[in-house]
C-alpha cells in the first residue's frame, strides 16, 4: 500500500515538474527570441564591446532552460516523494491494523479459541472480511458444541447395553446363572450385542454418507409394494408395543429407479420411531401416493410414516435431522434413542435425490414426508454440509 501511494505521489510530481519545465522553456524561448532580435550594425569599438557582451548572454541563456528544467523536475520529484512517503505510511497503517487485527484473530481460531470476534472497520471490503471471519467463528463455537452433545449422547446410549452385557457375561463366566437362567443371560447378551452392533452401522452409514464410498444400487421399484411389505414386517412389533399399524396404499403402481435397500432403510427408520413414540392404542401410519402439487417439483412418488404419538413442535422441528437434538432434548421424558435414526434418515433421503419434511399428523402426533424423484442420481455423493 505504501509503496502504491508513493508510485501514484512520484508520477503526479513527474507530471508536474514536467508541465513546470514547458513553461520555463517557454518563456526562455520568448526571452532568447527578444534577444536575438537585430540591432544596428556596431562600427566603434564600444557598439563592439556591447556587440560581443550581447553574443555571450544570448549563449548563457540558452544553457539556461535546461537546467531550469533540471531543477525544477527535481523539485518536484523531491516534493511528490516526501508527500507520498506520508500519505502512504498513514493509509498504510490505517488500512493494515484491521487485517492485522484479522490476521491474529484467525490465528487464534487456528489454536482452538472459538470467543474471539473482530470488530468490523476500516473500508468496506476489511469490514466484510472481519464479518466472515466472525460468522467462521460462531459457527465452528456451534458445530463443536453439537459434537460433544452428540458423543455424550452416543456415549450414553452405549453405556447401557455395555453394562448389560458384561453383567450378565460375568454372571455366566463366574457361574452365578446356571441352567435356564444362564440361557435367559444368553439371550439378554445376544440382544444387547445385536443393539451395540445397529448402532455402530448407524454410525458408520452417518459417517460414509458423504463419503466416495457410500454407493447406491439403483432398481426398478414399485413403491407402493415397498410399503405394503415393510407394513407386514412392522405390524407384529407395533401389536408387541400397543401400537395400531395401518397401511395406505396407492390406486396405481408407483414405479421409481432407486436404491430399494437404502428405501427400505428410510422406511424402517421412520416407522421405528413412530412405534417407540407411540402410546399403546394410537395409530402409526405407512402410506405411499402420488405427487401432489404441494410436493417439490420433480416428485415421481411420495413416502409418509405418521403417528399418534406426543408430536414435536415448531422448535423440535427445525433441528429434527441434526445429529442428537432431540435424543439430548427428550432422554427424560420420551422413549428416544441416540438421536442418530432421523439423522440418518435425512442423509439417506438427500443420497436418493429426495427431500424430507416433518409437520404435524393428522392422527396428533409427527408426520415425516418423503418426496422422491423419478431416479436416483448415481456416482459418488457430494460431502454433506
Amino acid at each position: 500500500m505504501t509503496l502504491v501511494c508513493v508510485a501514484v505521489a512520484l508520477v503526479a510530481a513527474a507530471l508536474s515538474g514536467v508541465a513546470a519545465a514547458r513553461a520555463v522553456v517557454q518563456e526562455d524561448r520568448i526571452a532568447a527570441a527578444a534577444a536575438a532580435a537585430p540591432e544596428p550594425v556596431a562600427t566603434t569599438p564600444a557598439e563592439r564591446a556591447r556587440e560581443r557582451a550581447r553574443e555571450r548572454a544570448l549563449a548563457r541563456a540558452e544553457a539556461r532552460p535546461l537546467q531550469r528544467v533540471e531543477r525544477a523536475v527535481a523539485i518536484a520529484l523531491a516534493v511528490g516523494l516526501g508527500v507520498g512517503l506520508l500519505a502512504g505510511g498513514g493509509a498504510a497503517r490505517l488500512l493494515t491494523r484491521p487485517l492485522r487485527r484479522t490476521a491474529v484473530a484467525a490465528t487464534a481460531l487456528q489454536h482452538g479459541r472459538r470467543d474471539v470476534r473482530v470488530p468490523a472497520e476500516g473500508p468496506p471490503e476489511i469490514a466484510e472480511v472481519a464479518d466472515s471471519l466472525n460468522a467462521l467463528a460462531a459457527a465452528l463455537a456451534t458445530s463443536e458444541a453439537r459434537q460433544r452433545r452428540f458423543l455424550l449422547s452416543v456415549s450414553h446410549e452405549l453405556r447401557t447395553p455395555l453394562t448389560a452385557v458384561q453383567g450378565f457375561g460375568e454372571s455366566i463366566a463366574d457361574g452365578v446363572v446356571e441352567g435356564e437362567q444362564a440361557r435367559e443371560a444368553g439371550r439378554v447378551v445376544v440382544a444387547e450385542s445385536q443393539r451395540l452392533a445397529r448402532l455402530v452401522e448407524d454410525l458408520l452409514a452417518l459417517a460414509r454418507m458423504g463419503a466416495d464410498d457410500f454407493r447406491l444400487e439403483p432398481a426398478t421399484v414399485d413403491v407402493g409394494a415397498l410399503v405394503d411389505d415393510a407394513g407386514r414386517t412392522w405390524s407384529a412389533r407395533a401389536a408387541a408395543s400397543g401400537a395400531v399399524l395401518r397401511v395406505e396404499l396407492p390406486s396405481v403402481p408407483l414405479v421409481i429407479r432407486t436404491d430399494p435397500g437404502r428405501l427400505r432403510q428410510v422406511l424402517d427408520g421412520l416407522a421405528a420411531n413412530a412405534v417407540r413414540m407411540t402410546p399403546a392404542g394410537y395409530p402409526v401410519v405407512l402410506a405411499a401416493r402420488p405427487p401432489a402439487p404441494t410436493d417439490p417439483p420433480g416428485t415421481a412418488a411420495v413416502l409418509q410414516v405418521r403417528d399418534g404419538g406426543p408430536g414435536l413442535t415448531e422448535a423440535d422441528r427445525a433441528v429434527a435431522f441434526e445429529p442428537g437434538a432431540l435424543g439430548a432434548r427428550y432422554r427424560d421424558e420420551r422413549p428416544v434413542g441416540v438421536g442418530i435414526g432421523l439423522s440418518l434418515v435425512h442423509g439417506l433421503v438427500q443420497r436418493l435425490g429426495g427431500a424430507i419434511a416433518v409437520d404435524v399428523a393428522p392422527e396428533g402426533g409427527a408426520a415425516f414426508t418423503v418426496a422422491l424423484p423419478v431416479a436416483a442420481p448415481t456416482g459418488a455423493p457430494s460431502p454433506l454440509p
